[in-house]
């Protein structure tokens, strides 16, 4: 069926912009303005096209900031994009930095059905999980899982299944590195997470990542939702098996029986993330999450916005937003990290985008952090957060990972994160248990074709049937709707438990 479209052939985001984005793919001699000017060219759907005359040298303006410059003149009606477009620099320093006022919390009535732990915290799920201290448990992990979720008594209890949270590392680390370092907060953060009822952790027994020491140096000891073992201590691989069914059916029978019950959304934690990103990213499916973000913050819950090289370029913004020099000076200090992390491993931050970004329509990192930094709404930003580090404060936060999305999420759901928000053009299918995920497409004709594995079309936006405002309001109720246990996509076809990816930096020896 034949769209509709309310909107332009060409869409101009800012008035001080001279690139437009297409709403759609645009044969060449297509009219761009109402002033006769058309394409010169083909020109694909959410790629650019020159508004003006560009002159080589001269700034890309979109959104009203600077993506990038001229490499030679470009006409009026020219497709702009890596062929034409070169990366321009951007310097951010604290010089005459003023901080922002806090988001007040003026909405108090809103409610979502959770989980109430022992410790004060609310879960979206009910799940169990098993982690594994390092690669060699991770076998004894996935078969004990398997074997418990191919019974009906934990089901019966009221849980929604085992989740394995196994990784590839663990062992030959320098226990003093931040590689070391993320792998703990990492696994504690799950251990500790308002989705696992409670939690089963198995070590080897011989590796770096000890799991006694873990346990004890997190502050878990002691805890009645936590028990451990080493299959060395156990006899080997079949008696962990054994003994992790019969000690998590043990378990199970002790905190079953857990109801869902009203809680207020300082309980609700949401991940903002995005993958596959297109031309429209910034202009449909970010401003719309960001928009839901406002809501949620404004509602006295907590967002937490991460992938640092996917706001460098955009940073300034989030600077305008921090409510103290503290927070400014925190996220400068990552970005500085992150430069010469890429610089001594041979690679630039600015290698990004993506084959796949470049293909929908985004020419350098700066237009890609634009687009990347509108999922965090306008809220003040409280604080900055190292990779995993436990959320502090509620509101807004930013969060240091990765821009690889399975290594960035793990961290978010790390530091408190009950619900996961990604936003996607190119179509990633991604969950992320326990926290279930919710995938809002950028785009009709993608949303169209993989509609199995999205939640909501954000693509209604530039077909003219939407605002991002109405979006926003529409992915704010989806998110408290499935927070209470309504089913996202993902949860629905059973995927989630293969995207659990610790950061792993420094040397392995």
């Amino acid at each position: 069926m034949e769209l509709i479209h309310h909107t332009p052939a060409v869409l101009r985001l800012h008035d001080n912009d001279n690139v437009g984005v297409a709403t759609r793919a645009l044969a060449e001699a297509t009219p761009i303005d109402d002033r006769g000017n058309v394409c010169r060219r083909n020109i694909d759907a959410g790629h650019k096209v020159a508004l003006v005359n560009i002159a080589g040298g001269d700034t890309i303006v979109k959104y009203g900031q600077v993506i990038g410059r001229a490499s030679h003149d470009i006409a009026c009606g020219e497709h702009v994009h890596t062929h034409n477009v070169a990366m321009q620099e951007r310097e951010t320093s604290l010089a005459g930095f003023r901080p922002a006022s806090p988001t007040p919390v003026i909405e108090k009535g809103s409610t979502f059905e959770g989980y109430h732990r022992a410790d004060g915290q609310v879960g979206t799920r009910n799940y169990i999980g098993i982690l594994s201290t390092v690669n060699c448990s991770a076998t004894v992990a996935k078969m004990a899982a398997e074997s418990l979720n191919g019974s009906d008594e934990l089901q019966r209890l009221g849980f929604d299944g085992v989740v394995p949270a196994t990784h590839g590392s663990g062992c030959a680390m320098n226990t003093e590195s931040e590689g070391f370092a993320f792998l703990e907060r990492v696994i504690a953060g799950y251990a500790r997470h308002p989705n696992f009822a409670f939690v089963l952790i198995i070590g080897l027994g011989c590796e770096t990542n000890q799991v006694k020491q873990l346990v004890e140096k997190s502050g878990l000891a002691g805890s009645s939702r936590i028990y451990y073992f080493n299959i060395q201590e156990a006899g080997g691989t079949r008696a962990s098996v054994s003994l992790a069914c019969d000690r998590i059916l043990a378990m199970a029978r002790e905190h079953g029986g857990t109801k869902r019950k009203p809680a207020p959304l300082s309980h609700l934690s949401v991940a903002l993330q995005c993958g596959g990103s297109d031309g429209y990213s910034g202009i449909t499916a970010n401003p719309a999450l960001g928009h839901a973000a406002d809501l949620i913050v404004r509602h006295g819950g907590s967002v937490i916005l991460s992938e640092t090289p996917e706001i460098y370029g955009a940073e300034h913004l989030l600077l305008d937003r921090a409510i103290d020099e503290r927070v400014a000076a925190k996220l400068l200090e990552r970005i500085a990290w992150w430069k010469h992390y890429t610089e001594i491993n041979g690679a630039e931050l600015n290698n990004n985008p993506s084959p796949g970004n470049k293909a929908g329509g985004l020419t350098t990192i700066l237009e890609k952090s634009l687009g990347a930094v509108a999922k965090g709404g306008t809220s003040s930003l409280n604080d900055v957060l190292e990779y995993a580090e436990p959320r502090r404060v509620a509101g807004f936060n930013f969060m240091d990972s990765p821009g690889y999305d399975p290594v960035s999420v793990t961290g978010q759901i790390a530091s408190g994160a009950n619900v996961v928000c990604f936003t996607t053009g190119r179509g990633s299918v991604s969950g992320f248990k326990p926290a279930p995920c919710l995938k809002l497409a950028t785009n009709t004709r993608m949303y169209e074709t993989m509609q199995e594995d999205m939640d909501i079309n954000c693509g209604l936006i530039a077909d003219g049937q939407a605002s991002v405002e109405q979006m926003g309001v529409d992915i704010f109720e989806r998110i408290l709707a499935v927070a209470s246990g309504d089913r996202s996509a993902s949860e629905a076809l059973g995927y989630g438990s293969n995207e659990y990816v610790p950061w792993m930096v420094g040397a392995v020896t």
